[in-house]
């Protein structure tokens, strides 16, 4: 094992396993069950995405199969439970209060972890993980792809968590950056949109102010397709120290996203 292969997968066993504390500061307050506690719960659930993301750009240096695989099956835990905490925090939003059965349903989740990392998630992390190395399968899967990212046959299909899901459409549009910030920053009297809830902006590099219509408008339709309202702005910028025009849009929506 190289160096940097041992150094990063001590860091990520470091990050896994204080994410194990935030397991349980996360079941303490699920057992309230308190929909007073679910700011708590989204901060939590925001940790928990940072951190794998943490994870996600250190894993592509381990190469040991073995390691890969248990921390493969360690980020499909996750990967799961920050959407299953995602869909809960949006429904207390929309609803303001919630059934019993959901708090146990994660809690059982949550508890059930590692007969899940052993048992479920191990067996369909070796599957991915053998078909990943497979060339036949390869190929395979990249012509899938190809035809799913075909412009003309363009369609949305589930990835991930919806900030996930938004900040995807919009690098494959052509975004620069995108970042998501909660509605608070808009102004007091912005009156647009009904009960807005994130403001997700985002850049591009160049003044082709056709092309920040678009990201605009592929991220608006994405979310008109899961049921919520969107709202796209234009504002031009000018970066004095780069000496370049960059060009800014912002998608206002009344879904609650995470902020970064």
């Amino acid at each position: 094992m190289s160096y940097i292969e041992e150094k990063y997968r001590t860091q990520i066993e470091e990050i896994l396993t204080n994410l194990i504390k935030s397991e349980k500061s996360l079941l303490k307050l699920l057992k309230l069950k308190s929909i007073k506690e679910v700011d708590k719960i989204a901060q939590l659930c925001s940790e928990f995405n940072k951190q794998i993301n943490i994870v996600l750009k250190k894993y592509p240096e381990i190469k040991k199969m073995d390691y890969k695989l248990d921390i493969k099956t360690s980020l499909k835990f996750y990967y799961d439970l920050i959407d299953k905490l995602t869909d809960f925090v949006r429904n207390v939003e929309n609803f303001k209060k919630i059934d019993d059965k959901y708090y146990d349903f994660l809690i059982n989740f949550i508890e059930d972890k590692e007969k899940l990392i052993d048992g479920k998630y191990r067996s369909i992390c070796s599957r991915e993980l053998t078909a990943f190395y497979d060339k036949n399968t390869r190929d395979n899967l990249e012509k899938i792809l190809n035809k799913k990212f075909d412009i003309r046959e363009k369609q949305f299909f589930a990835i991930g968590p919806l900030e996930e899901e938004i900040k995807k459409i919009g690098k494959i549009a052509g975004a620069n950056e995108i970042v998501i910030y909660p509605a608070s920053v808009l102004p007091a009297n912005f009156d647009l949109i009904d009960s807005p809830k994130s403001l997700i902006n985002y850049t591009i590099p160049s003044s082709d102010e056709s092309k920040l219509k678009n990201i605009g408008n592929e991220i608006k339709k994405f979310l008109i397709s899961k049921g919520y309202n969107a709202l796209v702005m234009i504002v031009e910028m000018s970066d004095i120290s780069e000496e370049k025009e960059i060009l800014t849009g912002s998608v206002i929506c009344n879904a609650h996203l995470l902020p970064d």
